[in-house]
């Protein structure tokens, strides 16, 4: 599922137009985009753009080195509430991980499924559930912002993207990021080219400490 630029509120019909323009034809094409990159595009602000950031946040996605919000601080509890902001798309559907994972377009992206869905199983002991189109967590949670939007969201996750695996909810402390390889991180995210770039036990590490933190 993509998310129209004109769904997020805020966002002026320059920036929309030519965030298009450059290649971007929806909020979720976004993520992994440079922050910096992005605002030198004519028409983009920062707030704007500001905003289209915390809405990626509520979807599991980020920009890269995108400054923190001001008004983004959060509460985070376990589990799940149903209480969602109305226009957040991103939820729970009912779609096999591991029949999205086999239906993928190529046999290096199913092999890259097929490793993650073991590792991160292995690691939380949780069954994998399908969260918008092309996400797979583990655990709920929910977060209430202090401007009072609020959703139900995962603990920790992966997508298996075309360019880059995405992975969600993972501890950006050193003394991981240290050890793990190859690898990049945005507010909310971490990405990695292919799992022959990192060592997979302390990816496996991280994970475990990520949901024994409970949160």
């Amino acid at each position: 599922m993509s998310t129209e630029f004109d769904a997020i509120p805020g966002v002026p019909a320059p920036a929309r137009r030519a965030l298009t323009e450059a290649g971007y034809p929806d909020l979720e094409a976004l993520d992994g985009a440079d922050f910096t990159a992005l605002l030198g595009l004519h028409g983009v602000g920062k707030r704007g753009l500001e905003r289209m950031q915390a809405a990626l946040l509520e979807r599991g996605l980020s920009l890269a080195d995108a400054p923190a919000a001001e008004d983004r601080t959060a509460t985070f509890t376990l589990g799940h509430t149903g209480e969602n902001a109305a226009d957040l798309r991103t939820q729970a559907t009912g779609q096999s991980p591991a029949e999205y994972v086999e239906q993928l377009d190529t046999p290096r992206r199913v092999e890259h499924g097929r490793l993650l869905l073991e590792i991160f199983g292995r690691a939380t002991g949780a069954e994998p559930v399908m969260w918008g189109p092309s996400m797979i967590g583990y655990g709920q949670m929910h977060y209430r912002y202090a401007t009072g939007r609020e959703g139900d969201t995962f603990r920790v996750g992966f997508s298996p993207r075309k360019t880059k695996l995405t992975l969600y909810g993972l501890p950006h402390e050193e003394r991981f990021l240290d050890r793990l390889g190859k690898h990049t991180t945005s507010v909310a995210c971490l990405y990695v080219n292919k799992p022959e770039d990192i060592d997979l036990a302390v990816l496996e590490e991280m994970i475990r400490e990520a949901w024994n933190s409970g949160t």
